[in-house]
Protein backbone atom coordinates (compact mmCIF):
# COMPACT_ATOMS: atom_id res chain seq x y z
CA UNK A 1 0.00 0.00 0.00
CA UNK A 2 2.51 2.43 1.14
CA UNK A 3 4.48 1.66 -2.20
CA UNK A 4 1.49 2.24 -4.52
CA UNK A 5 0.84 5.40 -2.81
CA UNK A 6 4.63 7.01 -3.17
CA UNK A 7 4.23 5.55 -6.81
CA UNK A 8 1.44 7.89 -7.53
CA UNK A 9 2.98 10.74 -5.48
CA UNK A 10 5.70 10.59 -7.79
CA UNK A 11 3.95 10.13 -10.95
CA UNK A 12 1.86 13.05 -9.60
CA UNK A 13 5.41 15.29 -9.63
CA UNK A 14 6.70 14.31 -12.49
CA UNK A 15 3.29 14.99 -14.34
CA UNK A 16 3.49 18.59 -12.32
CA UNK A 17 6.99 19.15 -13.88
CA UNK A 18 6.04 18.72 -16.76
CA UNK A 19 2.50 20.47 -17.30
CA UNK A 20 2.62 23.03 -14.97
CA UNK A 21 5.27 25.11 -16.85
CA UNK A 22 3.55 24.82 -20.12
CA UNK A 23 0.02 25.86 -18.60
CA UNK A 24 1.61 28.81 -16.67
CA UNK A 25 1.22 30.32 -20.18
CA UNK A 26 -2.51 30.47 -19.85
CA UNK A 27 -2.74 33.09 -16.91
CA UNK A 28 0.00 35.18 -18.57
CA UNK A 29 -2.12 35.59 -21.93
CA UNK A 30 -4.85 37.52 -19.16
CA UNK A 31 -2.04 40.45 -18.32
CA UNK A 32 -3.49 43.34 -17.63
CA UNK A 33 0.00 45.14 -18.05
CA UNK A 34 2.38 45.18 -21.00
CA UNK A 35 4.45 42.51 -19.48
CA UNK A 36 4.09 39.41 -18.77
CA UNK A 37 3.90 39.10 -14.59
CA UNK A 38 3.02 35.79 -12.82
CA UNK A 39 0.17 35.90 -11.30
CA UNK A 40 -1.39 38.36 -13.31
CA UNK A 41 -1.54 41.64 -11.16
CA UNK A 42 -4.65 42.45 -12.83
CA UNK A 43 -6.61 40.09 -15.07
CA UNK A 44 -7.65 41.56 -19.11
CA UNK A 45 -8.64 40.10 -22.04
CA UNK A 46 -7.19 43.31 -23.81
CA UNK A 47 -4.06 41.39 -25.55
CA UNK A 48 -6.67 38.99 -27.50
CA UNK A 49 -8.59 42.09 -28.92
CA UNK A 50 -5.27 42.99 -29.92
CA UNK A 51 -4.36 39.82 -31.70
CA UNK A 52 -7.37 39.13 -33.24
CA UNK A 53 -7.03 42.94 -34.21
CA UNK A 54 -3.67 42.16 -35.51
CA UNK A 55 -3.84 41.25 -39.16
CA UNK A 56 -0.42 39.67 -39.19
CA UNK A 57 -1.80 37.76 -36.10
CA UNK A 58 -4.72 36.42 -37.73
CA UNK A 59 -3.24 35.66 -40.81
CA UNK A 60 -0.28 33.58 -39.38
CA UNK A 61 -3.22 31.63 -37.50
CA UNK A 62 -4.64 30.86 -40.46
CA UNK A 63 -2.25 30.34 -42.18
CA UNK A 64 -0.82 27.65 -39.74
CA UNK A 65 -4.60 25.96 -39.96
CA UNK A 66 -4.19 25.70 -43.79
CA UNK A 67 -0.97 24.23 -43.36
CA UNK A 68 -1.99 22.04 -40.40
CA UNK A 69 -4.97 20.81 -42.80
CA UNK A 70 -3.18 20.09 -45.83
CA UNK A 71 -0.38 18.82 -43.72
CA UNK A 72 -2.66 16.25 -41.45
CA UNK A 73 -5.26 14.82 -45.43
CA UNK A 74 -1.32 14.05 -47.22
CA UNK A 75 -0.12 12.27 -44.05
CA UNK A 76 -3.21 10.29 -43.48
CA UNK A 77 -3.37 9.22 -47.48
CA UNK A 78 0.30 8.33 -47.66
CA UNK A 79 0.82 7.00 -44.50
CA UNK A 80 -1.82 4.63 -44.81
CA UNK A 81 -1.05 3.59 -47.87
CA UNK A 82 2.55 3.03 -46.61
CA UNK A 83 1.25 1.22 -43.56
CA UNK A 84 -0.62 -0.92 -45.74
CA UNK A 85 2.37 -2.08 -48.14
CA UNK A 86 5.24 -2.12 -44.91
CA UNK A 87 2.78 -4.82 -43.61
CA UNK A 88 2.42 -6.88 -46.29
CA UNK A 89 6.68 -7.00 -45.96
CA UNK A 90 8.30 -9.55 -44.45
CA UNK A 91 11.84 -9.89 -42.93
CA UNK A 92 14.75 -7.49 -43.86
CA UNK A 93 12.60 -5.79 -46.21
CA UNK A 94 10.22 -5.22 -44.00
CA UNK A 95 12.62 -3.24 -40.95
CA UNK A 96 14.63 -1.11 -43.65
CA UNK A 97 11.42 -0.07 -45.20
CA UNK A 98 10.30 0.95 -41.81
CA UNK A 99 13.40 2.86 -41.12
CA UNK A 100 12.79 4.89 -44.25
CA UNK A 101 9.54 6.24 -43.20
CA UNK A 102 10.89 6.73 -39.41
CA UNK A 103 13.78 8.42 -41.07
CA UNK A 104 12.51 12.12 -40.52
CA UNK A 105 11.67 11.78 -36.87
CA UNK A 106 15.08 10.31 -36.15
CA UNK A 107 17.39 13.06 -38.76
CA UNK A 108 17.93 16.33 -36.52
CA UNK A 109 15.29 19.03 -37.52
CA UNK A 110 17.60 21.55 -39.09
CA UNK A 111 19.34 19.15 -41.30
CA UNK A 112 16.43 18.57 -42.69
CA UNK A 113 15.39 21.83 -42.82
CA UNK A 114 18.60 22.93 -44.13
CA UNK A 115 18.06 20.33 -47.52
CA UNK A 116 14.86 21.41 -48.20
CA UNK A 117 15.73 25.00 -47.96
CA UNK A 118 17.86 24.45 -50.67
CA UNK A 119 15.19 22.43 -52.62
CA UNK A 120 12.34 24.82 -52.13
CA UNK A 121 14.91 27.99 -53.25
CA UNK A 122 15.92 25.87 -56.18
CA UNK A 123 12.24 25.03 -57.43
CA UNK A 124 11.17 28.57 -55.98
CA UNK A 125 8.15 27.36 -53.93
CA UNK A 126 10.21 29.46 -50.93
CA UNK A 127 7.57 31.31 -48.90
CA UNK A 128 4.71 29.22 -50.25
CA UNK A 129 1.60 27.51 -48.17
CA UNK A 130 2.61 24.48 -50.66
CA UNK A 131 6.44 23.98 -49.43
CA UNK A 132 5.09 23.86 -45.66
CA UNK A 133 2.77 21.69 -46.24
CA UNK A 134 4.92 19.08 -48.06
CA UNK A 135 7.94 19.69 -45.41
CA UNK A 136 5.26 18.83 -42.93
CA UNK A 137 4.07 16.36 -44.21
CA UNK A 138 7.45 14.82 -44.36
CA UNK A 139 7.76 15.09 -40.31
CA UNK A 140 4.09 13.73 -39.56
CA UNK A 141 4.02 10.81 -42.28
CA UNK A 142 6.14 8.80 -39.72
CA UNK A 143 3.40 9.21 -37.09
CA UNK A 144 0.52 7.73 -38.94
CA UNK A 145 2.47 5.21 -41.01
CA UNK A 146 3.42 4.16 -37.12
CA UNK A 147 -0.32 4.44 -35.26
CA UNK A 148 -1.90 2.83 -38.73
CA UNK A 149 1.03 -0.22 -38.11
CA UNK A 150 -0.45 -0.88 -34.76
CA UNK A 151 -3.86 -1.13 -35.73
CA UNK A 152 -3.23 -3.55 -38.56
CA UNK A 153 -0.73 -5.73 -36.39
CA UNK A 154 -3.64 -6.45 -34.19
CA UNK A 155 -6.29 -6.72 -37.27
CA UNK A 156 -7.33 -10.61 -37.92
CA UNK A 157 -6.25 -11.69 -41.17
CA UNK A 158 -9.41 -14.78 -41.66
CA UNK A 159 -11.72 -11.25 -41.84
CA UNK A 160 -10.07 -9.89 -45.25
CA UNK A 161 -9.83 -13.56 -46.14
CA UNK A 162 -13.26 -14.68 -45.29
CA UNK A 163 -14.87 -11.48 -47.31
CA UNK A 164 -12.42 -12.54 -50.26
CA UNK A 165 -13.52 -15.93 -50.34
CA UNK A 166 -17.60 -14.66 -50.47
CA UNK A 167 -16.47 -12.79 -53.25
CA UNK A 168 -15.65 -9.20 -52.04
CA UNK A 169 -13.56 -7.27 -54.42
CA UNK A 170 -10.34 -5.72 -52.87
CA UNK A 171 -11.38 -2.17 -52.65
CA UNK A 172 -14.50 -3.42 -51.15
CA UNK A 173 -12.58 -5.27 -48.49
CA UNK A 174 -10.55 -2.72 -47.55
CA UNK A 175 -13.75 -0.34 -47.48
CA UNK A 176 -15.67 -2.26 -45.51
CA UNK A 177 -13.53 -4.85 -43.40
CA UNK A 178 -9.68 -3.25 -43.09
CA UNK A 179 -10.73 0.98 -42.98
CA UNK A 180 -12.88 0.52 -40.18
CA UNK A 181 -10.94 -1.86 -38.04
CA UNK A 182 -7.64 0.34 -38.02
CA UNK A 183 -9.58 3.76 -37.86
CA UNK A 184 -8.88 4.47 -34.50
CA UNK A 185 -5.01 4.06 -35.65
CA UNK A 186 -6.26 6.37 -38.50
CA UNK A 187 -7.75 8.75 -36.04
CA UNK A 188 -4.29 8.68 -34.08
CA UNK A 189 -2.27 9.43 -36.96
CA UNK A 190 -4.49 12.42 -37.84
CA UNK A 191 -4.59 13.93 -34.22
CA UNK A 192 -0.40 13.46 -34.18
CA UNK A 193 0.06 15.26 -37.76
CA UNK A 194 -2.18 17.93 -37.62
CA UNK A 195 -0.19 18.64 -33.67
CA UNK A 196 3.29 18.21 -35.27
CA UNK A 197 2.63 20.70 -38.03
CA UNK A 198 0.68 22.77 -36.30
CA UNK A 199 3.37 23.19 -33.63
CA UNK A 200 6.50 23.10 -35.78
CA UNK A 201 8.71 25.90 -35.93
CA UNK A 202 12.36 25.19 -37.05
CA UNK A 203 11.15 23.93 -40.93
CA UNK A 204 8.52 27.06 -41.29
CA UNK A 205 11.12 29.60 -40.24
CA UNK A 206 13.52 28.66 -43.44
CA UNK A 207 10.63 28.04 -45.57
CA UNK A 208 8.45 30.73 -44.57
CA UNK A 209 8.20 34.18 -46.43
CA UNK A 210 7.15 37.25 -45.83
CA UNK A 211 3.26 36.86 -46.44
CA UNK A 212 3.34 33.49 -45.50
CA UNK A 213 4.37 32.92 -41.72
CA UNK A 214 2.93 30.08 -39.35
CA UNK A 215 1.72 31.08 -35.95
CA UNK A 216 5.17 29.63 -34.21
CA UNK A 217 7.09 31.64 -36.76
CA UNK A 218 4.87 34.65 -35.85
CA UNK A 219 5.36 34.15 -32.48
CA UNK A 220 9.83 33.78 -32.96
CA UNK A 221 9.61 37.12 -34.45
CA UNK A 222 7.79 38.67 -31.74
CA UNK A 223 9.75 37.50 -28.81
CA UNK A 224 12.74 38.28 -30.62
CA UNK A 225 11.98 42.04 -30.37
CA UNK A 226 9.81 42.22 -26.97
CA UNK A 227 8.12 39.79 -25.11
CA UNK A 228 4.17 40.87 -24.38
CA UNK A 229 1.21 38.90 -23.20
CA UNK A 230 0.24 39.11 -27.46
CA UNK A 231 2.87 36.20 -27.53
CA UNK A 232 1.17 34.31 -24.16
CA UNK A 233 -1.85 34.85 -26.22
CA UNK A 234 -0.80 32.99 -29.34
CA UNK A 235 0.52 30.39 -27.16
CA UNK A 236 -2.62 29.61 -25.22
CA UNK A 237 -4.43 29.18 -28.63
CA UNK A 238 -1.66 26.92 -29.78
CA UNK A 239 -2.31 24.89 -26.33
CA UNK A 240 -6.58 24.99 -27.22
CA UNK A 241 -6.24 23.83 -30.04
CA UNK A 242 -3.71 20.45 -29.21
CA UNK A 243 -5.95 20.09 -26.43
CA UNK A 244 -9.17 19.77 -28.66
CA UNK A 245 -7.25 17.95 -31.04
CA UNK A 246 -6.69 15.52 -28.57
CA UNK A 247 -10.49 15.68 -26.79
CA UNK A 248 -11.64 14.86 -30.31
CA UNK A 249 -9.42 11.93 -31.09
CA UNK A 250 -10.05 10.11 -28.15
CA UNK A 251 -14.17 11.28 -29.07
CA UNK A 252 -13.92 10.14 -32.75
CA UNK A 253 -11.68 6.77 -31.40
CA UNK A 254 -14.34 5.67 -28.93
CA UNK A 255 -16.80 6.03 -31.86
CA UNK A 256 -14.76 4.11 -33.99
CA UNK A 257 -14.47 0.95 -31.60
Amino acid sequence: MAGRVALSTFAALVGAFLVLPILAVIPAAFNASSFIRLPPEAWSVRWWSVFFADPSWRRALFTSLQVATLACGLSVILGTAAALGIARLGGRTRQIALAVFVGPVIVPVIVLAVALYSLARSAGLVGTVTMLAIAHTMLALPYVALNVGVSLAALDPRLAMAATGLGASPARVFRTITLPLIMPGVIGGAVFAFVTSFDEVVLSVFLAGPQVKTLPVRIWEEIRVEYTPLVAVAATIMIGLALAAAAASRLLQRRAA
